[in-house]
């Protein structure tokens, strides 16, 4: 808003010759995010905690050190949807379609989330809306997306898709790139929801994710950078770095909240909808193969219940001793710091591989 409102005066007021910047409205948002979970932050626990008495149902096959955590409320990804929306809002040139198509994927993925954590407490246990309810929702709402990105994207690649580590490497799904799209953000934002079941786990990866592509974001969308780098340029994706730098404002604010004891817990309400907006960003800066790497974490730990599921089925046997990873590492009595600080590790090793993608072709 403030770049629409203010940019244009640049030719009679040098000062606002700032809000043409990305790098600036970049770091605005940044900033802008975080100050907005810190002061809404303690009220919204408070909040949350009057409202949910029992807190977030704990597994009762969970590791037995969770117990401890009965009565934490949950539903706290609200403050991460509250500040993202407002900063991007504020700094974001709101004439750019990427940033109406990925907020549109956050909040409703996010709308998905506040349903299934409210039917967790309502009902007090960890069941919530039921798996094929929620993907029928997640399908539809990315379908919508999909075809707005499809629209926004240059026609020559909208159906394309790139392949790191190779120069001028595309391959064009035509019509299968719709599917690929649904698999991309629902798979991401599932892939989250997965990994978020320790304090602090899941948003710092999150934060790694959103840097990375908020540096991928700035670069596709400028002409210089993107031909020296050749990879595709794509007019208007630097305007998601905003997005991307919200994201890590917003993560970096939760987690003063989040750190080891939890306040409050992320919930699906956050976790389906930084997935899902992360996917997106993917399709709309065309590294869609790059989140993999950059967010392999992710891939780690849906891959890891994908294995234990199919193994226990085939089988009758169990791979690990609990699905997802972190809860296998827990019962081989890793202590949750422990597992969350070196998956932390593990996030940011994988993300500089896959920034290693920019120059590696």
């Amino acid at each position: 808003m403030l770049y629409n409102l203010l940019s244009p005066l640049a030719d009679d007021f040098i000062f606002f010759n700032l809000f043409r910047y990305l790098t600036f409205r970049t770091g605005a948002a940044i900033m802008t995010a975080l100050v907005i979970c810190f002061v809404i932050g303690p009220g919204m626990i408070r909040w949350l905690k009057s409202k949910q008495a029992e807190g977030q149902p704990i597994r009762a096959d969970g590791p037995e050190t969770h117990f401890k955590k009965a009565g934490t409320p949950t539903m706290g990804g609200l403050m991460e949807l509250i500040s993202v929306a407002i900063s991007t809002l504020l700094w974001a040139d709101l004439v750019n379609p990427f940033i109406w198509y990925a907020l549109l994927v956050m909040a409703g993925f996010g709308a998905i989330g506040f349903a299934d954590d409210y039917l967790k407490l309502t009902k007090k246990n960890t069941k919530g809306l039921s798996g094929k309810l929620k993907l029928l929702i997640q399908f539809a709402i990315g379908l919508v997306a999909t075809f707005g990105i499809m629209s926004s994207l240059p026609d020559a690649i909208a159906t394309e898709i790139t392949i790191p580590f190779f120069k001028h490497l595309f391959i064009n799904l035509s019509w299968f790139f719709i599917p690929w799209a649904l698999v991309v953000m629902i798979g991401a934002s599932n892939a989250v929801n997965l990994t978020d079941g320790l304090d602090g786990l899941a948003i710092v990866p999150v934060a790694i994710v959103a840097a990375c592509f908020g540096l991928f974001s700035y670069i596709v969308g400028n002409a210089v950078f993107a031909n020296y780098l050749q990879i595709p340029f794509i007019p208007g994706t630097g305007e998601l770095a905003i997005l991307c730098g919200a994201l890590v404002g917003a993560a970096m604010g939760f987690l003063w909240f989040n750190a080891p004891p939890a306040m409050v817990f992320m919930g699906d309400t956050g976790s389906l909808a930084m997935g899902g907006v992360l996917g997106a960003i993917a399709l709309m800066t065309k590294h869609e193969l790059v989140l993999a790497i950059v967010g392999g974490l992710f891939v780690l730990e849906t891959v890891s219940v994908i294995v234990q599921v199919a193994s226990f089925k085939l089988t009758g046997k169990r791979v690990f001793r609990m699905a997802p990873l972190h809860h296998h590492f827990e019962k081989k009595g890793w202590s949750e710091p422990t597992v969350v600080i070196r998956f932390w590790i593990i996030a940011m090793i994988l993300a500089l591989v896959g920034l290693a993608t920019l120059k590696l072709r």
